[in-house]
């Protein structure tokens, strides 16, 4: 006969995007904090594993070997069966889908929490009802999961706060010949949604002139995916200013942004990475909203224009100008580069 199901163990089913992977960890700091001793799992895609190793609540992180849109029933059936041997109390699904709510199923986790949503009526048996005018974040409705269904969420939702791999940053500086010797200016240039959410490269650069002209290095991150947005803002912003894009791993461009004396990004993944590590950061916003998924940190800086077309959320600008970040002139990004800096 099995043994019960334990309630000193949770798993988290994450989500798919970087930047909301960071602030889930909101909910995991919730739940610890909630829970001391709670052993925090979580089933979430392979390239979340250096992201989750850096988060401190988190025991372990689990293979989720499907792609987005993938159902792929049996696989899913036999993870959830191999899941039944960690004897979890609860689960609580973060992605809003189907297909997110059957692992959790098929491993007869007894407590199964997540939001209503496609037909998941069967699948989760603590069914939340969002209030998207209650909690209008994204990090808002992660934590209301973590309490129970009629809390009130705490005034202020706990920040993401990654910890750095001192000893991996030191072998990525090392590997790819990297000087800490001077002030580092970190930017961001990509956004996987979409080009409605990316600053042109030509804004990017000149910030980066005006950094390298007052003796700063200037790092360029990204994915491989990043890569020709990045070389457009290097090969204008002159020499000295180094192209990271694809060059690292995920876990490699944490640790290394951590090293930054101030970032610039647009709202991406990397914008809550370096806000969960303290960085001075100024997050330029165009298609998208900044009262939804602001940066969880004190030290950042929102720059955003507010035209009567935005947030459109699309990923590319309907009105075929994106004006919204074309006419945010570097000069903004730069004064609040120097209030932060000061």
């Amino acid at each position: 006969m099995p043994e019960p199901n334990s309630d000193s163990s949770c798993l988290i089913v994450g989500p798919s995007w970087v930047g909301d992977m960071v602030l889930a960890q909101s909910l995991f700091i919730t739940l610890a904090r909630r829970q001391p001793g709670l052993a925090i799992d979580v089933l979430a895609p392979r390239w979340s594993e250096p992201l989750l190793a850096r988060m401190p609540e988190v025991r372990k992180s689990i293979i989720q070997p499907l792609g987005h849109g993938q159902l792929k029933l049996g696989v899913r059936r036999e993870l959830g069966r191999l899941l039944r041997g960690e004897r979890y109390g609860q689960v609580i699904v973060l992605p809003n889908s189907f297909k997110s709510a059957l692992i959790p199923y098929f491993a007869r986790i007894p407590r199964r929490t997540g939001y209503r949503g496609e037909l998941r009526y069967g699948l989760l048996n603590d069914r939340r009802l969002l209030n998207k005018t209650a909690l209008p974040q994204t990090v808002q409705r992660f934590v209301a999961l973590g309490l129970p269904a009629d809390s009130a969420l705490p005034p202020d939702c706990p920040r993401p706060s990654l910890q750095v791999d001192e000893s991996a940053r030191d072998a990525a500086l090392q590997r790819l010949e990297l000087d800490v010797d001077r002030p580092v200016l970190a930017l961001c240039p990509g956004a996987e949604y979409g080009p409605a959410k990316r600053w042109p490269a030509g804004h990017f650069a000149a910030v980066a002139r005006d950094r390298l002209a007052a003796g700063w290095r200037v790092w360029v991150f990204g994915s491989g995916k990043d890569a020709d947005i990045a070389a457009q803002v290097c090969a204008q912003a002159g020499e000295g200013c180094v192209n990271l894009a694809g060059q690292t791993s995920l876990g490699e461009a944490i640790d290394l942004l951590s090293l930054a004396a101030a970032v610039v990004s647009n709202d991406s993944g990397l914008m809550h990475v370096a806000a969960a590590l303290g960085r001075p950061l100024v997050a330029v916003y165009g298609s998208s909203d900044p009262g939804f998924t602001p940066p969880m940190s004190e030290r950042a800086r929102i720059e955003r224009l507010g035209l009567n077309c935005s947030p459109c959320f699309e990923r590319e600008c309907p009105l075929g100008h994106t004006n919204c970040l074309n006419q945010l002139a570097p000069e903004r990004v730069l004064a609040s580069l120097h209030v932060l800096t000061v």
